[in-house]
């Protein structure tokens, strides 16, 4: 830039006047007046210009022939004038124009505004013609009605009060946002509508009184009642959630030929196929030299068994007798059960081969193969029958084989995750195991004590935010996963309205013990539970960053408590580091409690409340080793219990899982041991990890061979080396040597004495002081030991690749390995080869995959070129269809890869690519050319290219209703992503009626069919059920008739609900007595279900009963009494029984004051519904106290830009506006309306996150709240 004097032309004159080409006032051009210092330039001037009349220049000029000095100043100062004047006169003509121009503008707006008025105005006039005609119709229906003696409510009017309680005059229900933004004052439109709107936020969560599994589950949330089922159930059988499909064998030696061909040739194929799908194949079999002394060992195996085979031709031992009867007759989870029976002409069978084919054909389901013909032949019947079971009967594929037919393709069912969860990436493996992990940790039927601790955890839930996380802190094994995991039970019972998500964190290094999967996993399953769809970023420290904003959103849409649960918190690396998030206040609702041992708790986490579990005292030890003793009929003498009682009274002795294993030692030895001795070598064992060393060499001295003792070190070795666990049926391919019948011994000997356990399919250590023993024990020579076992690992999923055998285990396993013996180019090997990665990538194992190419010392742009360079090479490799398909398949997993890296511009190739393929091979109408349009729009809308991705969203969205019809899932996943970028794009009406479109789809889809195998699963436990209640009347089948009953409740099949329902109650009222609170539970069920069924008079009946019992038999403040309260005043006002619905509304203020104390949202709530109920009996002076007080009451806990107070304050506008105080209701109705801006905000997440601890948070409340029938609400 210069300076002004350099824009004079040198030829111009003075004081020039230029054009400015940029124009500052809109292209124009500016008069920009010239200024020079006058003085010394026209002094130069003038000189030069006296110089140039003369020849030679100055040279003997005279001061007489030029002005005099002063006529020079006095013409510098009038030049300065000059100047000064043309600056001012051109910028009161540049301001003049300005002025101009905005008046012309002005005068076009209010023209403009005008005209909009008259519109708006005359469109509102036609509306309330409209309105007033509708009215005065239904007023002139309604009288007839009246006339005829019919009582009118609305019955459509759910069984919670979240609707709103009058209907518009059109005759649809008002929703709570139904109303535009206003500007500074509401229109009349507005006000109408606020006349018409009264509302309560009805505290109602589910119709059906439930305890235990199904406290928080509705029938359009199959995933919650899977998880609970899954959780809580103690008589869902290992086999039905085990990751392994396992086929136990029995036959006699007459068929051993049909065994040994059905092994050697139609295992392996079973085998594939199951692990195609993700999960492991193992046949156990016994031969008939090993049967007998292994009695309890083959009874485990059938009880974890998913299928039993028994196989007979003419006779039938008597030492596989008892085997046939716990197999065939005793097996009440009805799991699938196969016969093989080899007939010959002329010969007949045994007497006791006919009658136990009779018994178990009069008791059980078995499926019969009656075979005539040669062992070649039966064996492939076998093989048969048994893949059809697998299956249909134990996977549950069968559906989704059906529909993927209809579809030209079976590939199209095999990435269920995509469909639920959109285009977020998640592994099934993870979570199963996390249940598994639940399942384990809360197996103690011994509570040591813990009320104590129950009662702490319970006063963090209740104390007033803002609270930092509670630290529940102890040495290994004290117990502190137990407490955990029983008091989530107790929760999940007795307070249902509270979401709990939980991290069991197992072995440093695990997958388990990942924080970014950890982070990862309770984010999705927050947008699971409220059926949130949004995009979610892979990249572990965006994750990181996010995490406490996505708590934020979405613990504002709960309406309870969520509480968040990490076990053994301090097992992830750099903790502090990772689990930053803990630190930030949190949200109002949120509670977080973290496990830590004493030792590793980080030094900064000390300051938090903490609850430290104390060593067991001597009561809990003596009851601890009792129970041991007693499950296999050990009695102690007292001088015995006296020795143990002095022995446990160290800090180390009186560990919890320290004397789990000594009872357990102690009931091994039996009646036919020496238990002094035993007890002798126990007392020497001052740690848990001597102990477990004492319990290994008792093992191994209890095997027979040295082979089995090799055997032992080798599997516990192996299993000690890897990343998570290794299957049975690795464990003998590794092993050819190792047979199924002494794996079995092994295995159950190690399981028994708690050095192993079962991880979602894999052999694992049960707690970390049994791996520690192992590394001591056989690793302590070094790191050359660990490397040996390390390399025969590698050795053999480095054999499974070259088999082209890429699955989710060797992608666990192989890269992990190589980053741990420090091999980087075998690493880089590894990730080059496109099938490990993309089955990393596609189970959400993105942190992972990235970790490893650090290691390895490439950036992103190295790593994406190096991708594309393999790929390209694999294309040249590529001939036929199916092969192109699958080159698709990695170019769109690479291009998604390369979105979440943030390399936006090198994502559209490989995405393009796909697309190409897949058009080229398939078709362009194919649902898979959708999948990389879809893809593809994601990268433009990262891009902010939101024309192309609109464009590209419509297409894929036209290809999938073509496709799959206008109501599927995949269809449902396009209208949500143009949900999303209309979002981006501020065009919210568009949005929203997009999101309301996708939601209808989900919840059809959710209800049709179940979400994921929810549907099957719950059908089998149905079906288990059932067979339980079949025997004599006991309180526990009661139960278990209501449990079924809840069960087909929830598939919607109402009619056999209410014969489960029916039964328990007769029964409960046989064996209890009609006044026990379990018939009041039953009678509330029934009258539930009568409700939905709208028979209000037989509702009213039952629940009138339960509330009786309940008011004689429980406390004040008990919830089942809140429950029956609830549910029979929202039916008294349904039926328009209104003075019978207000006393029951005031004793549920006066139960929740009672529970919570008077400063509780829930209380607030209660008082909210209480006002709601006066106004509908136009008592408007007792309604307006009431909600005043619960606007406090909400603002205090949540802030004053919750929805709660958006509502409250909306009613008290309606309020205001019918007591004719306009104006006060015109500004509680703008207040209200700035939340639902703000919460709209939130939706689109522009809001930034703000951790108050006021509570001063925003909140969002979707439509896609997942309860249409059964609502969510406070409790």
């Amino acid at each position: 830039m210069g300076t002004a004097s350099s824009l004079v032309n040198p030829s111009g004159g003075v004081g020039e006047v230029i054009e400015d080409t940029y124009g500052g006032g809109g292209g124009e051009a500016c008069e920009i007046p010239v200024e020079v210092k006058p003085k010394a330039r026209l002094l130069r001037g003038s000189l030069r210009r006296v110089g140039a009349s003369r020849p030679g220049g100055l040279i003997g000029a005279s001061f007489k022939s030029t002005a005099s000095v002063q006529e020079l100043e006095c013409m510098a100062e009038y030049e300065r004038l000059k100047k000064e004047y043309e600056i001012f006169r051109v910028s009161k003509n540049n301001e003049v124009a300005s002025m101009v121009k905005k008046e012309a503008k002005l005068d076009r707006e209010n023209k403009r505004l005008r005209a909009e008025l008259q519109i708006f105005r005359e469109t509102k006039e036609n509306e309330i013609q409209d309105l007033l005609r509708a009215k005065r119709e239904l007023e002139a229906k309604l009288q007839r009605l009246q006339a005829q003696g019919i009582q009118v409510f609305d019955p459509e009017e759910s069984d919670s009060d979240d609707n709103c309680t009058d209907v518009t005059a059109t005759g649809a229900q008002s929703e709570y946002w139904n109303g535009g933004a206003l500007g500074s004052e509401p229109s009349m439109g507005s006000m109408m509508q606020l006349q018409q709107s009264f509302r309560g936020p009805e505290f109602a969560h589910s119709s059906i009184d439930v305890e235990g599994p199904f406290a928080n589950i509705n029938r359009d949330d199959w995933d919650a009642a899977v998880a609970s089922l899954l959780q809580v159930t103690p008589l869902f059988s290992h086999s039905l959630w085990s990751n392994t499909v396992r086929c136990f064998i029995i036959s006699t030696d007459e068929t051993q030929p049909e065994v040994n061909i059905f092994i050697r040739n139609y295992s392996p194929k079973l085998h594939r196929m199951c692990e195609t799908m993700g999960y492991f194949f193992q046949v156990v079999h016994f031969s008939s030299e090993n049967e007998r002394p292994l009695k309890d060992v083959r009874k485990w195996e059938i009880e974890k068994s998913s299928l039993v085979i028994l196989l007979l031709h003419l006779t039938l031992p008597s030492c596989l007798l008892e085997d046939c009867e716990e197999a065939f007759l005793r097996n009440p989870e009805e799991k699938p059960r196969l016969i093989y029976h080899r007939k010959e002409d002329g010969r007949v069978s045994s007497v006791s081969v006919q009658q136990l084919i009779e018994q178990i054909s009069y008791v059980n389901k078995a499926k019969m193969i009656d075979h005539f013909g040669g062992v070649e032949e039966g064996a492939y019947e076998i093989y048969n029958c048994v893949e059809k079971i697998i299956k249909q009967d134990i996977l549950g594929c069968e559906t989704t084989e059906l529909e993927g037919k209809d579809l030209g393709t079976k590939e199209e069912s095999t990435a269920p995750e995509e469909v639920v969860f959109g285009d977020v990436l998640w592994d099934a493996h993870d979570e199963q195991e996390q249940m598994e992990a639940f399942q384990q940790a809360s197996n103690s039927t011994c509570e040591l004590g813990f009320e104590k601790y129950f009662e702490r955890l319970n006063d963090l839930v209740a104390a007033p935010a803002p609270i930092p996380p509670l630290l529940v802190s102890g040495g290994p094994g004290s117990g502190k996963s137990l407490l955990l995991s029983k008091w989530i039970q107790l929760q999940q019972k007795h307070s249902p309205n509270t979401l709990i998500l939980y991290h069991f964190v197992g072995r440093p290094m695990s997958t388990s013990s990942e924080s970014a999967l950890i982070i990862k996993r309770l984010t999705l399953k927050l947008m699971q539970h409220s059926w949130l769809v949004s995009p979610l970023t892979l990249d572990p420290a965006k994750l990181l960053e996010e995490f406490p904003r996505w708590l934020e959103k979405l613990s504002a849409r709960h309406q309870g408590s969520i509480i968040i649960i990490i076990d053994s918190i301090d097992q992830i690396q750099q903790a502090e580091k990772h689990m930053k998030w803990l630190i930030d206040p949190l949200p109002v609702n949120v509670r977080v409690i973290v496990s830590v041992n004493v030792e590793t708790c980080p030094q900064a986490w000390r300051l938090w409340p903490t609850l430290h579990l104390d060593p067991l005292n001597s009561k809990d030890v003596k009851s601890l080793i009792s129970a041991e003793c007693n499950s296999a009929n050990v009695k102690l003498t007292k001088e015995q219990e006296k020795k143990l009682e002095r022995h446990c009274r160290s800090a180390t002795t009186c560990n919890a899982l320290y004397v789990t294993l000594l009872g357990k030692t102690i009931a091994c030895v039996g009646n036919t041991g020496n238990i002094d001795e035993t007890l002798q070598r126990c007392f020497q064992c001052q740690d848990t990890v001597s102990l477990y060393r004492l319990v290994l060499r008792s093992i191994q001295e209890s095997l027979q061979s040295d082979k089995e003792k090799s055997l032992l070190r080798e599997i516990l070795c192996v299993i000690g080396v890897s990343h998570n666990g290794v299957s049975e049926s690795e464990l003998m391919e590794l092993y050819p040597e190792l047979s199924s019948a002494v794996l079995a011994s092994l295995v159950h000997s190690l399981h028994k004495m708690c050095l192993l356990t079962y991880g979602c399919g894999l052999l694992k250590f049960q707690h970390l002081q049994a791996w520690e023993m192992v590394r001591v024990e056989y690793m302590e020579e070094g790191e050359n030991v660990i490397s040996a076992y390390r390399q025969k690992l590698v050795e053999y999923f480095t054999m499974q690749l070259s088999r082209d055998r890429v699955t989710w285990r060797s992608a666990d396993e192989l890269p992990w390995l190589f980053q741990q013996q420090g091999d980087k180019q075998k690493l880089h090997k590894c990730l080059l080869n496109l099938f490990v990665s993309q089955n990393l990538y596609k189970r959400g194992h993105f942190a992972e995959l990235l970790s490893y190419w650090q290691l390895v010392g490439k950036d992103k742009s190295s790593m994406a070129a190096e991708y594309f360079d393999s790929l390209k090479e694999y294309e040249k490799s590529c001939e036929g269809e199916e092969s192109m398909i699958c080159l698709a398949d990695l170019y769109e997993t690479l291009g998604r890869f390369l979105k979440d890296l943030g390399l936006l511009s090198q994502a559209v190739a490989p995405l393009q690519r796909s697309l190409e393929i897949r058009e080229t091979a398939l078709d362009p109408d194919h649902p898979r050319v959708a999948q990389s349009l879809h893809q593809l729009a994601g990268v433009y809308v990262q891009w902010k290219k939101f024309g192309n991705a609109e464009q590209l969203y419509k297409q894929a969205l036209e290809i999938s209703e073509n496709a799959y019809g206008a109501e599927h899932p995949r269809v449902a996943r396009e209208l949500d992503a143009l949900a999303t970028l209309y979002q981006k794009q501020n065009k919210y009406e568009q949005a929203e009626q997009l999101r309301k479109k996708s939601f209808k789809i989900r919840q059809k889809a959710a209800r049709r069919k179940g979400s994921l195998c929810g549907f099957a699963l719950l059908r089998q436990r149905a079906l288990q059920l059932e067979e339980l209640t079949l025997g004599k009347d006991t309180p526990d089948n009661a139960r278990t008739l209501n449990e079924l009953g809840v069960l087909y409740y929830l598939q919607n099949n109402l009619e056999t609900a209410e014969l489960f329902l029916k039964r328990s109650l007769e029964m409960r009222e046989r064996v209890l007595g009609p006044d026990h609170p379990d018939c009041a539970q039953s009678l509330n069920n029934l009258a539930a279900l009568y409700n939905e069924k709208k028979h209000y008079d037989k509702a009213e009946e039952l629940y009138e009963k339960a509330l009786d019992i309940r008011k004689r038999a429980l406390a004040p403040d008990h919830p089942s009494l809140a429950y029956t309260v609830k549910h029979l005043a929202v039916l008294y006002k349904k039926t328009g029984k209104l003075d019978k619905a207000v006393p029951l509304y005031e004793l549920a203020v006066e139960i929740r004051q009672k529970s919570f104390g008077p400063k509780h949202p829930s209380v607030a709530t209660a008082l909210v519904n209480l006002a709601v109920l006066y106004c509908q009996m136009k008592k408007q002076v007792e309604a307006l106290p009431l909600y005043e007080r619960a606007l406090k009451i909400y603002e205090d806990s949540f802030g004053h830009m919750h929805p709660r107070v958006g509502e409250t304050l909306k009613n008290l506008a309606v309020l205001s506006y019918e007591g004719g105080d306009f104006e006060k209701a015109a500004e509680l109705y703008k207040r209200a309306m700035e939340i639902k801006e703000a919460e709209t905000l939130l939706i689109g997440g522009k809001a930034t996150s703000r951790h108050s601890s006021s509570g001063d948070t925003f909140s969002l409340k979707s439509a896609l709240s997942p309860n249409i029938f059964l609502e969510h609400g406070q409790r």
